[in-house]
């Protein structure tokens, strides 16, 4: 039995929806929500769903019994010190004897240095304490952080960020990093690694991604580098909570450092193709 956490979330979904596509048996995949309710849909359709809330270790115990392998899904709030949250499901993994523990971490693992990487270093540390068989997700950027706003670029004719116009990203679509989470669940233990440094196949500019925006959107789009200060600045304005922003702008300056620019090919290695080119996620964004 499979156990994915946070499994109404965009990569829980993707992730059951892998399992179920690659041939797993829908009662053998569980589905474990803070909100139950939000995945009736996955109950419909012959998926167990169970209670588990990061912050209630009881219900997370519950939920892990009887698992042969877990997925955990990082804990969505990137502001709060979320290994106190993981470490709920590290030690229900360890007490229910899970024969294989996954994490969705960062790419780089303990040596990036963003801020949005000192969770996920302090939970690797305590996945590999637990002492169960365990697989590190790495996981680069998704391409869709980039494309989901797109509409606002187009109104005021800029992509605006604090990254420089030559910082370069190797994104890949959420999609493809689920499909790899489900590839190793389900692979054979003699084919499984211990870390996956997971990025997409080519590395991509800021000031490349504005003249995609504008090839395909038939109308110039720029991009345009502001301070630091200044990023945050909009940010708030347009309603990011400071700390979000705090960590946003963080994320660019480490962009800037080349950490979200690795194109290792694990990635697509695991899928068995190249990942998708930054082209079809702008398609998607902009000709829905």
């Amino acid at each position: 039995m499979i156990v994915i956490t946070g499994a109404t979330g965009r990569l829980g979904r993707l992730v059951i929806a892998k399992l179920l596509a690659a041939g797993v048996p829908a009662d053998d995949v569980v589905a474990a929500a803070r909100t139950p309710e939000r995945a009736a849909d996955l109950a419909e359709r012959g998926v167990r769903v169970r209670h588990a809330d990061y912050d209630k270790p009881e219900s997370v115990a519950t939920a892990l019994a009887g698992a042969d392998a877990v997925l955990l899904v990082s804990a969505p709030d990137p502001t709060r010190a979320r290994e106190e949250q993981h470490r709920a499901v590290i030690d229900a993994a360890v007490d229910a004897k899970v024969g294989l523990l996954a994490y969705t971490s960062i790419l780089g693992g303990d040596r990036a240095t963003l801020r949005l990487a000192d969770a996920h270093r302090a939970t690797e540390a305590l996945v590999r304490e637990s002492g169960l068989d365990h697989v590190m997700l790495r996981n680069g950027w998704y391409t869709e952080n980039y494309t989901e706003h797109l509409a606002v670029a187009l109104e005021h004719g800029a992509i605006v960020r604090s990254a420089s116009p030559e910082a370069r990203v190797a994104s890949a679509a959420i999609e493809e990093y689920a499909e790899a989470a489900a590839a190793v669940l389900t692979a054979k233990e003699t084919d499984r690694r211990s870390v996956y440094e997971l990025s997409g196949d080519t590395a991509w500019t800021m000031a490349g991604l504005a003249e995609e925006v504008s090839r395909q959107a038939g109308r110039t789009v720029e991009y345009r580098q502001v301070s630091p200060e200044e990023h945050r600045a909009i940010l708030v304005g347009a309603g990011v909570p400071g700390a979000v922003a705090d960590l946003l702008v963080d994320s660019d300056a480490a962009t800037d450092r080349g950490e979200l620019a690795a194109t290792p090919g694990e990635l697509s290695r695991l899928i068995g193709r190249a990942t998708a080119p930054l082209a079809d996620a702008v398609a998607a964004a902009i000709r829905p």
